[in-house]
């Protein structure tokens, strides 16, 4: 059967923000798209995670480009439901009026080298009016393409829409392609129980020749078995197992297959507080976001990832070890220049829309103790070292010897001062640990001699400078009485066991300052030390860390209960954002971000008794 024509109307413009927690990601682990509940592709960069987008109706409006393949507005009210097919990232999208269902398929192939998006619709039964727009922005929604009809490469029949922007080339497929109307192309149409229809977006550099088409049952079938085999492979039976294998699955959609690079984000600058300046990149491979990635993977066995990324590392960092950088792009490249698109209004009217991150040119001192955890919990799962790899961390950690004492900006990448952080101190002291426990647990060579000596001063260091003996905590920095949702680690990373007074006294600091709502902030922005204006709202890694403290102190009510409400605001898909608004019981922040879901993973773990390998990374 085919469906029946109807009149097109003109663009629906996008009046309301889409909440956050209303989108899904699908991927290829070389890029990602954010769906809309109503079936809208409004974010896509292709062909990689850090290249500028396609689609970008996220931060603007449908002017700025997306994808839409869903109800239109004449088939009235609409339920809509969505589920994974599986532990996959294949996302099937069921729409149902009253006077039918229809349901949309939506899929990026993985295990070859093309970039595609497929979605396929079916309808169940009745019929239900979909709407069809394909708009297409390169350059993140500012550069309009040429686009032209014509003959695909696949004979009689094979018709398909480019769309041409200098470097780079959409080909739209279908069994009912849109028609042009005032710089897009829009479509409205009846499906009725039985109907199918194909449609495929394919990515390719605009001197290449137009691929053939992919068949999409084989593909679908293919790229199914690839997510579930992967999932398979994962032995955790304990709490919370389906939230954490997806967030497993998520850690594996952020690194590129490719390369090895792990980014910490599919998105940029969703914001930290809407309507305000805090909107950051985060479609690149930090250090510690990867690395702290990597220790959650290998703690389930997950070694050849471990072994991927090794490689990413050792040709990411190579060279000078004093031109070690906290971020790089996911190909290892380091020229990441921060500037803003001043075209874009931004999500929720939160500018500046960035992209690029001005924080790669940043000191942050911790890096190397979360790199460093990563690599010893690689060795402890059976990763062999290879000489090139040992004497690549031989050079950073002596490079770090000789510079820790110097101040930096903290894992919070702070734009104000430079300060002695603690938690920064801490993950010195963490670095140079694991590399004493590679010579005595490992066999292999290095000067254990300096790096026990330099070791044991940073602990002594943060004991008499780390200390308010006043509050009976740890502080931020130095120079502060502030608290630091990072000091909830300092039991993890190993620095001081869980039931010593002065890590349960920091505890109950951080549930007195930084608490809101049930949830906890990164730190108090009203302290000023990070330099920029507004607030933001709590930090969903910092809960996660405090059910892992709770944990490890034996509170374990506490532990689960904070954990029920954590698991409770992911989306409908399992899925997390950088920060929490309870307040509005909204996401906020870059989405699907890794650094939530491998804390979660943590978080599990700790309760099911299960220890992170290596402590904090």
């Amino acid at each position: 059967m085919t469906p029946d024509a109807g009149a097109v109307s003109d663009v629906v413009p996008i009046s309301d923000t889409v909440p956050i927690s209303d989108y899904a990601v699908i991927g290829d682990m070389q890029s990602c798209a954010l769906i809309s509940r109503g079936g809208s592709v409004d974010f896509l960069c292709l062909p990689r995670f850090d290249s500028p987008s396609c689609f970008t109706a996220l931060l603007g409006t449908s002017k700025h480009g997306r994808w839409l393949l869903g109800p239109a507005t004449s088939a009235g009210p609409v339920t809509t439901t969505r589920r994974y097919l599986g532990d996959t990232f294949v996302l099937e999208t069921t729409h149902e009026s009253a006077d039918g269902a229809v349901r949309v398929i939506d899929v990026m192939p993985t295990g070859d080298d093309r970039a595609d998006i497929m979605r396929i619709v079916e309808g169940l039964w009745g019929t239900v009016r979909l709407r069809h727009e394909w708009i297409v922005r390169f350059g993140y929604g500012k550069v309009t393409p040429w686009v032209s009809r014509q003959d695909g490469p696949g004979g009689h029949g094979d018709r398909l829409i480019t769309a041409v922007a200098g470097p780079d080339m959409l080909v739209l497929r279908g069994d009912r392609l849109p028609s042009a109307k005032d710089g897009m192309h829009v479509d409205e149409f009846d499906v009725h129980a039985g109907d199918r229809l194909d449609f495929s977006t394919t990515w390719l550099p605009s001197h290449l020749t137009v691929p053939t088409g992919l068949d999409v049952d084989s593909t679908v079938e293919t790229t199914m078995q690839q997510w579930q085999e992967w999932a398979d492979r994962c032995p955790y039976e304990g709490p919370y197992r389906d939230i954490v294998l997806r967030s497993l699955l998520v850690l594996r959609l952020l690194t590129d297959s490719t390369t090895g690079g792990i980014v910490a984000a599919a998105t940029t600058s969703l914001p930290e507080d809407f309507g305000g300046e805090r909107n950051w990149d985060y479609r690149f491979c930090w250090l510690r976001d990867a690395s702290l990635t990597l220790d959650a993977l290998s703690a389930y066995g997950f070694v050849d990832e471990t072994a991927l990324w090794r490689s990413w590392l050792i040709r990411a960092v190579a060279g000078d070890p004093e031109d070690l950088q906290i971020m790089y792009a996911v190909d290892g490249g380091r020229e990441l220049p921060e500037r803003t698109l001043d075209h874009l209004p931004g999500y929720a009217g939160s500018t500046p829309v960035r992209v690029g991150n001005g924080a790669v040119t940043q000191r942050q001192t911790d890096v190397l103790g979360e790199v460093m955890t990563a690599l010893a919990s690689g060795r402890d799962a059976g990763l062999k070292e290879s000489e090139r790899s040992w004497r690549i961390q031989c050079a950073l950690v002596d490079e770090l010897a000789d510079r820790w004492q110097e101040p930096d900006n903290g894992l919070w990448e702070i734009r104000g001062p430079q300060r002695l952080f603690t938690h920064s101190r801490i993950m010195v002291w963490a670095a140079f640990d694991r590399m004493v426990t590679a010579v005595e647990k490992h066999g292999l060579h290095g000067d254990v001699e300096r790096w026990r000596e330099v070791r044991d001063a940073v602990h002594a260091e943060v004991l008499a400078r780390g200390w308010d003996a006043e509050r009976g905590t740890f502080v931020q920095h130095y120079d502060t009485h502030e608290v630091d949702a990072s000091l909830l680690l300092i039991a993890a990373s190993g620095f001081l066991p869980a039931d010593d007074p002065r890590f349960l006294g920091t505890i109950a600091a951080i549930e007195t300052d930084l608490m809101r709502d049930g949830f906890l902030l990164r730190y108090r922005t009203q302290g000023g030390v990070d330099g920029l204006s507004g607030d933001e709202h709590p930090f969903l890694a910092c809960s996660f860390w405090l059910v892992e403290a709770y944990a490890l102190v034996g509170r374990r009510d506490d532990a689960v209960a904070l954990m029920d409400r954590l698991v409770g605001i992911a989306n409908d898909v399992g899925l997390l954002s950088e920060e929490y608004d309870p307040g509005s019981n909204r996401m906020a922040g870059n989405f699907p971000q890794a650094f939530s879901h491998l804390t979660l993973i943590r978080a599990a773990q700790a309760l099911s008794g299960v220890t992170t390998r290596g402590g904090a990374g």
